[in-house]
């Protein structure tokens, strides 16, 4: 007996020694790749540098351009899923229970009033996802968000030819669906444990009624339309421009029913809205006054009133939800932004900064791609896919971008591969889809969007367009 104890603590002793050892080799790995990597830094060679330039060029632009204006409001509209939906409603139109007509034409129909980008989406998904949305009916929402907003299928009608913006909301409208159904069905184990878990769950009580949470929550995501609505071409003289022009008069007056609604639906006090609001109104006059980028100007206020909309939360003692809703907000903001950041450096350096007229090429030469996705082969759709998911896209910039890389050559059908692959994902999005519904599960999703949309421009292009 006294053997088998030794030999015992003798194996358990061997086994932590074990562990030990490869956790330090695992460090002096990661030391060595360090300074291996920095000591043969290519500071002589122009296209590393460039790639550089193009990463800290696209990183400037994401943080002026999207953080402010998307992902913040995007933040505390996921907060008032996560806190103010109920988990019934939730379970009722997303849940594994949920009818599937239903599920997915709900999830196509929220995709497409959202005007936002792969990334924008993501604390949405999250949400949905987290309070017990059907894998299916969430990966559909997650797909539609980007790809079938309304403002981005009027957009490549107008600018890329009135068939391309029919192919586009067609293929997307199905792929939303398609893939939903592909991944409830690889994962349908899962499915099915869910199903048998929410049969069991007994929602509690709504604790007000539903057009007023419904209310409070199109406000915030109306907010979050108009204040992006992108600038009309430049002969455009119709609504889109009239919108445009008065977008901010819109978003102000959206402003003033949300601070009714924190007064009369979520009960906040008079007196800090008030204050909240004359804030926003001053640092609007003040920024007008001293600040000379038009572009900059709209981040002050909203950075100001989304910072007294959290103080107001933070403090508020009369209902805790209120109190959740912001830290709940600062929640997705923790998970998501750390992984964006990594994302969007990392597209930058291999393929580069492509926005408001400025090309800079990263590691990969944009040459490279625009020689690749020429004709409408099998494999010049694949690279356009694939090139495609990894780039990121904000909220309809994709429309241009394509319009250039057609002027250069591209064909018909990587053109819409690339529109039905592209703005629904990204590297930065991928990252962020891992760490909520795993790597199996990402993997197949990203495997499903490249190879449908490979397939469909295929198909495209060589039906209508044949070189």
């Amino acid at each position: 007996m006294f053997r088998l104890k030794v030999k015992l603590n003798n194996c358990w002793e061997f086994n932590l020694s074990c562990m030990e050892l490869k956790k330090e080799l695992k460090i002096l790995l990661w030391i060595v790749a360090v300074f291996v990597a920095v000591f043969f830094l290519p500071l002589d060679s122009e296209r590393f540098m460039t790639a550089v330039t193009a990463t800290l060029d696209l990183a400037k632009w994401y943080a002026r351009e999207h953080v402010v204006l998307c992902l913040l409001p995007a933040f505390f509209i996921a907060g008032v899923i996560a806190v103010f939906v109920s988990q019934g409603s939730v379970l009722k139109y997303f849940g594994a229970n949920a009818k599937k007509w239903l599920s997915y034409t709900v999830a196509a129909i929220s995709g497409g009033i959202l005007a936002v980008c792969s990334c924008t989406i993501l604390p949405l998904f999250t949400s949905i996802y987290k309070r017990g949305a059907g894998l299916g009916p969430a990966v559909a929402f997650l797909y539609s968000g980007p790809a079938i907003s309304i403002l981005s299928i009027i957009l490549t009608a107008r600018i890329l030819g009135f068939e391309m913006g029919v192919a586009r909301i067609i293929g997307a409208v199905l792929f939303s669906v398609i893939i939903g159904l592909a991944m409830s069905f690889i994962f349908r184990k899962e499915e099915k444990a869910k199903k048998e878990e929410q049969m069991n769950i007994v929602p509690p009580p709504e604790k007000r009624p539903m057009w007023q949470t419904s209310f409070h929550f199109f406000t915030l995501v109306l907010i979050l339309v108009f204040a992006n609505w992108g600038a009309p071409a430049s002969s455009d003289t119709g609504l889109w421009y009239y919108i445009f022009t008065y977008k901010w008069y819109i978003v102000g007056a959206l402003s003033l029913l949300l601070c009714w609604s924190l007064v009369r639906i979520l009960k906040l006090r008079v007196l800090g809205v008030v204050l909240g609001a004359m804030a926003t109104a001053v640092s609007v006059i003040l920024a007008n006054l001293f600040i000379d980028d038009t572009k900059l100007i709209p981040l002050v206020p909203m950075i100001v009133a989304i910072t007294a909309l959290a103080v107001i939360l933070l403090f508020d003692k009369q209902d805790e939800e209120n109190r959740e809703w912001a830290i709940s907000s600062w929640g997705f903001a923790k998970q998501i932004l750390p992984l964006l950041a990594i994302g969007v450096v990392t597209a930058g350096f291999l393929l580069g900064s492509t926005h408001d007229n400025t090309a800079i090429a990263g590691v990969i030469p944009n040459s490279w791609i625009e020689w690749a996705v020429g004709g409408n082969s099998l494999l010049s759709n694949f690279f356009a896919s694939f090139t495609g998911a990894f780039m990121y896209f904000a909220t309809l910039t994709e429309v241009p971008i394509i319009q250039g890389l057609l002027a250069s050559g591209m064909g018909k059908g990587p053109a819409l591969a690339l529109l039905l692959a592209g703005p629904s994902l990204s590297l930065p999005n991928m990252l962020v889809i891992r760490g909520v519904m795993g790597t199996k599960k990402t993997i197949v999703y990203v495997t499903l969007v490249i190879v449908m949309a490979t397939v469909s421009g295929f198909i495209y292009g060589n039906l209508f367009y044949k070189l």
